[in-house]
């Protein structure tokens, strides 16, 4: 299980101040149509999976992308470094909650296995 906090405002400063952060952190199509408080919900979802996976070394930011189901409900796409971390410990289902109010984003992660 992974859980992350982020502040909206400075993430979406640090966002201002260097765009190439966010194109590392996220990609296109999870920065396309979101406002700052999505970006840091999906940051947060990134930085909680990286905790429920034990933080090993070598995860690419790129590598686990956060989508979003018709219905609304937010799901990981995982391939690459990520998707391989995840084999490695026998994880099969990666279950997400994003929350953002107040000036927060929060995210949960349970890796099951």
């Amino acid at each position: 299980m992974g859980i992350d906090v982020v502040d909206v405002a400075r993430f979406a400063g640090i966002v201002d101040q260097t765009p190439s952060v966010a194109q590392r952190l996220l990609s296109e199509r999870e920065m396309t149509a979101r406002r700052p408080e999505g970006w840091a919900a999906r940051f947060a979802a990134k930085e909680a999976l990286a905790k429920a996976l034990g933080r090993p070394s070598g995860l690419r930011w790129q590598d686990a992308q956060v989508v979003t189901a018709e219905d609304g409900r937010p799901s990981f796409e995982l391939t690459g470094t990520v998707a391989e971390a995840a084999q490695r410990l026998g994880v099969h289902n990666c279950h997400l909650s994003l929350t953002h109010d107040a000036g927060v984003a929060v995210a949960l992660v349970v890796a099951e296995s």
